[in-house]
């Protein structure tokens, strides 16, 4: 193992637990975090040495703290901080989303990218230095998408909150980045469709989407390769996404069955 070290929220399945398994791939310390025990052992057994876990409520600002302390523990410094973690809303209207589905997705993904935002701010300034990265995701460009208005509003949320704490650290050591994994094929993506919506929303994933294994080594070497205070790491760019509609009539994907 190297002398760098990352901890990843939500870094139980999916992109967060991709990248761990990169991470670790480049001999770099992994801490990952979940909301139960068993997950988070289920991701550790997977994982294998360099990788610690703990279970955490981001939303909790003492159950964040205590994360990076223990990830501080385990490392001695932590280079890289990922507010990875993050959920989703039933896809339905705003007025047919009971409250406490609301209250879920913005206890995670807004005040939980919040908590561990400060608590890793506060501590890399205290060990003198160190990059925390906050996940976009969609709805951060504006865009919306009826029936996922509340998980893109946490998203537009989180930009804005990105963008300003890059000021607000401008000139100290510690950075403040946007990571971009664009879309991804995750049971977040897939998640509350019907099988008519679900058939024609792959036609779109096809051109656009990739898998998590296609997605995380790209991001892990970015990461560690570093970017300023307020830039943005992303992997599906506005010309990506040009060529991939150019193409999409003569190359076919398929990310649900033959390998794309």
């Amino acid at each position: 193992m190297t002398g760098r070290a990352v901890v990843i929220t939500g870094g139980t399945r999916g992109i967060g637990l991709g990248l761990a398994a990169e991470f670790l791939a480049r001999g770099v310390r992994v801490a990952i975090c979940g909301r139960s025990g068993e997950s988070v052992g289920k991701a550790l057994a997977e994982l294998g040495d360099g990788a610690v876990g703990v279970v955490c409520d981001m939303a909790d600002r003492d159950q964040v703290q205590a994360l990076w302390d223990a990830a501080a523990e385990a490392f001695g410094h932590i280079d890289h901080w990922i507010n990875n973690a993050g959920v989703s809303t039933s896809r339905r209207p705003l007025t047919d989303l009971p409250p406490e589905q609301l209250e879920t997705v913005v206890a995670a993904n807004l005040l939980g990218v919040m908590h561990g935002s400060a608590v890793a701010v506060r501590g890399m300034t205290a060990q003198g230095g160190g990059t925390v990265w906050n996940m976009a995701g969609l709805g951060s460009d504006g865009r919306t998408v009826p029936g996922l208005i509340a998980y893109g509003a946490t998203k537009r949320g989180t930009d804005y909150l990105t963008t300003g704490l890059a000021r607000e650290v401008r000139g100290g050591p510690v950075r403040v980045a946007h990571l971009s994994p664009g879309m991804v094929v995750t049971d977040l993506l897939l998640r509350d469709y019907s099988p008519d919506e679900l058939a024609k929303a792959k036609k779109i994933f096809n051109i656009l989407a990739d898998r998590v294994e296609t997605v995380t080594p790209w991001l892990a070497e970015r990461i560690l390769a570093g970017t300023r205070n307020g830039g943005t790491v992303a992997w599906l760019t506005t010309p990506k996404v040009m060529a991939r509609f150019t193409l999409a009539p003569f190359r076919r994907r398929d990310l649900f069955g033959a390998e794309a």
